[in-house]
């Protein structure tokens, strides 16, 4: 067999086989690809989002031996818990190595660790270089290019740079198609009792093998999984498979009930294509293409569906990734309003009487998924509003959620949703009253909780954390353009009511777990 002498590195979330790497096979080149304690083990992860990378990465390592690839694939319970660096320098030892070569992480903390060993390996007289991992539409350095000059960093600015650049959606003239960029205002549609949802697309892998190994090696997970049945895709083909069901049955509807909320219905009308994407089983370019293919050849598609869908991975995805690179590695500790909460016990359980966040914590136990306002305007307008330390939600996010990767996590959940970064992305707080979510879902039917009531025991914790909020933040939103018309709402309360409001919300906060 020829000696090895380049040595390529595949990361968990690197299972792009389109990448150009793979167009020819040298026998002289090493892939090498591990299931690693310090990704696994970092913090408590849920077992089905291990189970899925790891059978992801197994898959990925076969096809391309299939295709004569030299691979060394390193299994959790064989290969011990040693770091990247010292996998790295093995093989150096092991073979004439001349050349490390890897793809861009999109860790920060990874990407430190890569250039470390990069240096380490040139005293050692062994080149080193980085390539694109050939995923996303932007590179990291385009968003702070674009907003160069600018004060704030809006979305949609982004967005339709993105519109014209890949000309996607866009009409001969430069005009966006529809008359308009943004059709978000017809896209937020509460849950109909009456809607007839289409069953999810499930594959039921037999994931046994993969489970066995994790247990054997004693990894801390949580959540449930029926191993024998696997759900999410975990391979290239099923990945295409999941993109045409979204197209052909789900789509037409994506756009209305994208915020929608409902007990016993987990996925709704969106597409669970956010594992696939984020571990690079498929591109987005062909995830918004197939979408729009699907659009004009489908009448019953109208067009504040499709721009939806589109802004969620063109802009939006793409955008948060930029903001990562422009924030980090300060972005991680940000923490605008010093919050300093304990995470509740029932975000690990479940176990709490009210309805919304049960159901939203239980579900996500037992499928590792939860969509967008679930965990915006329910999980974590709870913790904002009741002042939860964000390290601590960052952790809980990047653990239960199947498409957890850092930098799709860290932006959403510290800056989206919890406004620890003072307003980098949002212009406001993303916060609201039980309001908001009954109009949106169907849980308060079913809650211990009255949505309707404004104080008392009977009344939605919502309601009062909400207006607490408002009352201790004031010195630091009131010059927020965007809170206005609430501030003037609170200074028209009743006194004795906001009272008996603040007085019910710190009893929450001091006692969460009693709720």
């Amino acid at each position: 067999m020829a000696a090895v002498k380049k040595l390529r590195l595949i990361l968990g979330d690197q299972l792009n086989a389109r990448h150009s790497w793979y167009k020819e096979v040298d026998t002289h080149t090493l892939y090498c690809m591990a299931e690693m304690y310090q990704e696994s083990n970092n913090i408590t992860h849920h077992v089905q989002k291990v189970v899925a990378f790891f059978q992801s990465m197994r898959n990925f390592a076969n096809a391309l031996k299939k295709v004569g690839a030299r691979v060394d694939y390193q299994k959790i319970n064989q290969s011990g818990d040693r770091s990247l660096k010292i996998r790295i320098l093995e093989y150096c030892q092991a073979h004439p190595i001349e050349k490390f070569e890897y793809q861009l992480p999109d860790n920060y903390r990874l990407d430190e660790e890569l250039k470390e060993i990069c240096r380490l390996l040139a005293s050692k007289g062994i080149q080193s270089e980085v390539f694109e991992t050939e995923h996303f539409l932007t590179s990291r350095e385009e968003l702070l290019k674009h907003f160069e000059g600018k004060k704030q960093l809006l979305m949609e600015s982004f967005y339709r740079m993105m519109r014209k650049k890949h000309h996607i959606l866009m009409l001969p003239d430069g005009k966006p198609e529809g008359g308009k960029w943004n059709f978000d205002s017809e896209n937020r549609k509460g849950i109909d009792t009456n809607l007839q949802i289409p069953k999810e697309l499930d594959f039921k892998t037999d994931v046994t093998e993969v489970y066995n190994d994790i247990l054997d090696s004693k990894i801390k997970t949580l959540g449930i999984i029926n191993a024998e049945e696997f759900p999410w895709p975990t391979n290239r083909n099923e990945g295409l498979q999941i993109l045409q069901y979204f197209c052909d049955h789900l789509l037409s509807r994506f756009g209305t009930y994208q915020d929608a909320m409902a007990v016993g219905k987990p996925y709704l009308f969106h597409s669970r294509l956010s594992f696939a994407l984020n571990s690079k089983l498929i591109h987005p370019g062909e995830v918004i293409d197939t979408a729009i293919s699907t659009y004009y050849k489908d009448d019953t598609i109208s067009f504040s569906q499709i721009e939806g869908f589109v802004r969620q991975i063109l802009g939006w995805r793409e955008y948060m990734r930029g903001i990562y690179w422009k924030e980090m590695p300060n972005y991680q500790t940000l923490n605008y309003f010093n919050h300093q909460q304990n995470l509740p016990d029932f975000y690990w359980t479940g176990k709490t009487k009210m309805k919304c966040l049960s159901e939203s914590i239980k579900q996500t136990l037992q499928y590792s998924y939860a969509h967008h306002i679930q965990r915006l305007m329910v999980t974590g307008n709870y913790a904002l509003l009741t002042e939860i330390d964000p390290d601590q939600l960052d952790d809980w996010y990047l653990g239960v959620y199947i498409d957890a990767i850092h930098w799709v996590e860290i932006t959403n959940t510290r800056g989206m949703s919890q406004f620890a970064d003072g307003g980098i992305i949002a212009t406001k707080p993303y916060i609201s009253s039980g309001a908001y979510i009954n109009k949106m879902s169907n849980y308060c039917k079913s809650c211990s909780y009255r949505v309707q009531d404004k104080t008392g025991e009977q009344s939605c914790p919502f309601n009062s954390l909400y207006w607490n909020f408002l009352s201790k933040k004031r010195e630091i939103l009131k010059g927020n353009p965007r809170m206005g018309m609430m501030y003037r709402l609170l200074d028209k309360k009743n006194p004795d009511e906001l009272e008996a409001q603040i007085r019910r919300a710190e009893a929450i906060i001091r006692n969460p777990d009693a709720y």
